[in-house]
């Protein structure tokens, strides 16, 4: 993987669906991002503006596993995506924190070096209190 030092800029282009209670909500954006290596993980890092500014951070790690992170002044929730299992998470809100769990039937990363660029497409089912709470695909792309 190519050296990025304090982080490189990044074009990102999201598109998000999620099904929840019978309605299904699709979200496009293009953001300014950056991207950095830290050990042999990788940070892919903007900020998003809807009602509040949260930064958004995705971490994808050496086996391919993902960790998204939300957070903003009141709000901090942070995912995990990897091999088809139940896997805990954390969702801390000001009147605490909501254990919530993710199933991921379909995790994809790709990275590219010449030039700098990467798509990861996560399909995840999210879970609380044992409770399927939604259905959900990113696609996330990146280029230099």
């Amino acid at each position: 993987m190519v050296a990025l030092g304090n982080g490189t800029p990044v074009l990102i282009y999201l598109k998000t669906r999620h099904n929840q209670d019978g309605e299904t909500v699709e979200y496009e954006k293009e953001f300014q991002g950056q991207i950095f290596q830290m050990g042999s993980s990788l940070y892919l890092r903007y900020n998003e503006e809807t009602d509040e500014q949260s930064t958004v951070t995705f971490k994808v790690f050496e086996n391919g596993n993902v960790q998204l992170t939300r957070k903003n002044e009141d709000l901090r929730m942070q995912l995990f995506f990897g091999d088809n299992r139940r896997i805990s998470a954390t969702y801390r809100t000001p009147y605490g924190d909501i254990p919530i769990e993710t199933v991921t039937p379909d995790l994809t990363v790709r990275l590219s070096e010449a030039p700098l660029a990467g798509k990861i497409n996560i399909d995840y089912l999210l879970y609380s209190g044992g409770q399927l709470l939604g259905e959900y695909k990113i696609r996330l792309h990146f280029t230099t």
